[in-house]
């Protein structure tokens, strides 16, 4: 079972992905075809802007992670239990023991960041190490190595300059059609089918990105909660855990809505009950909880 629920959201995040990656050339598509007459030139032009934006996002989103969340690095001797649990854990997931930062907030909830293993580090807020016991935090632990294991914050940061460069483009493709931008020259290969398809697709492909950058989000919370059992062998911990930090009103104060998908629960609680299922950044608590008491 705890297997099988790993290969599916493995399965389930690489349709994502390649969803994700046809969405961004067809909005290349679509502007080239609209603007530039032909099928081929959006398409490179959006490649040329991904090559650039992609490398500067994963070069500088771990540290503007840290710093926006006020995270602060400790050593053993300020907490030996945590540097424990953290090293313990490492040390099951064969992945180099990451960096450990705490964050002075009541409010009960941790993330993890780094595009690599080498290069990861766990933080978890003052809150949550006053609630949480050992074997909870474990399991929360446990968690967000296995984000850091995965690949996770490489794969969400991928989709987040994904969603950046395609909001982008369809920017400059509506702001050209609002200012009487349009197809050069004569052209007996006007489809106005292909045109208004084209159109649609311009002003509707940024929603799309968002839905498919956070259904990927939640695909990989179910992973990370299910690679932690995987860690632990004891879902107990981190089920008793999620219920603890499900429970707390307070909202994370350093969190910021590009960074809220990291964490273990959705940082700002008041907002969450407004939203609806697909436009959260986590799957709903009590379905996390479900498939862990499962395993």
């Amino acid at each position: 079972m705890l297997y099988q629920q790993i290969r599916d959201n493995k399965r389930k995040t690489i349709l994502l992905v390649v969803l994700f990656s046809v969405l961004v050339l067809v909005v290349g598509w679509a502007i080239g075809y609209l603007f530039n007459n032909d099928w081929v030139s959006g398409i490179v032009i959006t490649l040329i802007v991904l090559a650039i934006y992609i490398p500067i996002t994963l070069k500088t989103a771990g540290s503007q992670v840290l710093n926006m969340s006020g995270s602060k690095e400790i050593q053993r001797e300020d907490h030996p239990q945590l540097f424990g649990v953290v090293e313990e854990l490492s040390l099951a997931a064969r992945i180099p023991m990451p960096k450990v930062y705490i964050v002075n907030d009541p409010a009960p909830n941790a993330f993890a960041t780094g595009i690599k293993p080498e290069k990861g580090a766990v933080a978890f807020t003052t809150g949550l190490l006053d609630r949480l016991n050992r074997e909870e935090l474990s399991g929360v632990a446990a968690h967000e190595i296995a984000h850091i294991r995965n690949y996770d914050i490489r794969l969400m940061t991928i989709s987040v300059a994904l969603v950046g460069v395609i909001v982008l483009v369809a920017n400059i493709g509506s702001r050209m059609m609002l200012f009487g931008g349009g197809r050069r020259g004569g052209n007996n290969k006007n489809n106005p089918i292909i045109m208004i398809l084209a159109i649609l697709l311009v002003i509707l492909a940024p929603l799309a990105a968002q839905f498919v950058k956070l259904a990927v989000s939640r695909n990989r919370e179910y992973l990370a909660d299910a690679s932690a059992v995987e860690l632990t062998r004891n879902p107990k911990g981190l089920i008793k855990a999620l219920r603890k930090i499900s429970q707390d009103p307070n909202d994370v104060k350093d969190a910021k809505e590009a960074t809220a998908s990291m964490y273990i629960s959705y940082p700002f609680k008041k907002k969450r009950k407004k939203k609806s299922a697909l436009w959260s950044t986590h799957p709903p608590m009590e379905s996390r909880i479900e498939q862990l008491q499962n395993m």
